[in-house]
């Protein structure tokens, strides 16, 4: 298998020369990252020179605050494995409205394509950073597969990626008065709003979130050696 997804690389990359910024073949699948400008061509150029004529999965990644994390697991004490109690990551910092925006050096989100070969049976990976954080976009893929019709309204409605050119680019999961983008790593994990039926109104009403955000902190709680019965 490494043999055959060496040769592949070897073929996009003399194929696609420049329009491949990064291959690399990482758990038995292999990974090409392709400039926003030529995402595009690169992959209808995929499809129609290398069989890959099905689109599988595209989603969006989010790297804000990435390689931070709020659970220290690596030591324990008598009481068990601590976790941390100090918000860190992006959802939580940015809850309070008096905190500052955190600040990316690099592009933010990351759209990811999975593709298949029926022809080949082969796989594909396709990165493409967006080069706008504050207004991410890309092209749209709907021309190239139909397939990535819904897979980029989801996109668009969770992570708030713009895909240029989708025939019908509106919200699938969330409600249409929904503010903000879920998935995206510095919308609150509480969320702004929560709702309820008021049966005197006799409808569906919007209140603020009324959860107070805290960190959890579940303990793993062992008896102490000497306190344990003989066998």
């Amino acid at each position: 298998m490494s043999s055959r997804l060496a040769a592949l690389q070897s073929d996009l990359g003399n194929r696609f020369g420049d329009d491949i910024s990064d291959s690399k073949i990482e758990f038995g699948e292999l990974t090409l990252t392709v400039p926003a400008e030529r995402y595009r061509q690169v992959c209808s150029a995929l499809r129609d020179e290398f069989s890959f004529e099905m689109l599988i999965d595209l989603t969006v990644v989010d790297y804000l605050s990435f390689g931070q994390t709020e659970w220290n697991t690596d030591t324990s004490d008598a009481g068990g494995f601590s976790r941390g109690l100090e918000p860190v990551t992006a959802a939580r910092q940015t809850f309070d409205s008096s905190s500052e925006p955190v600040e990316m050096d690099g592009p933010r989100f990351c759209v990811v394509v999975h593709l298949l070969s029926l022809d080949a049976n082969r796989r594909l990976r396709i990165r493409s950073y967006c080069t706008d954080n504050d207004q991410p976009a890309m092209d749209s893929l709907v021309s190239v597969w139909s397939s990535a019709n819904w897979f980029e309204r989801e996109a668009f409605d969770l992570f708030g990626v713009i895909f240029r050119e989708h025939p019908d680019l509106r919200r699938i999961l969330t409600d249409y008065g929904f503010v903000g983008h879920p998935f995206r790593k510095d919308f609150p994990l509480i969320g702004h709003v929560e709702m309820r039926y008021d049966p005197e109104r006799r409808r569906v009403v919007y209140e603020p979130v009324s959860i107070e955000p805290r960190v959890l902190t579940p303990r793993i709680v062992r008896e102490p050696a000497e306190d344990k019965p003989n066998a």
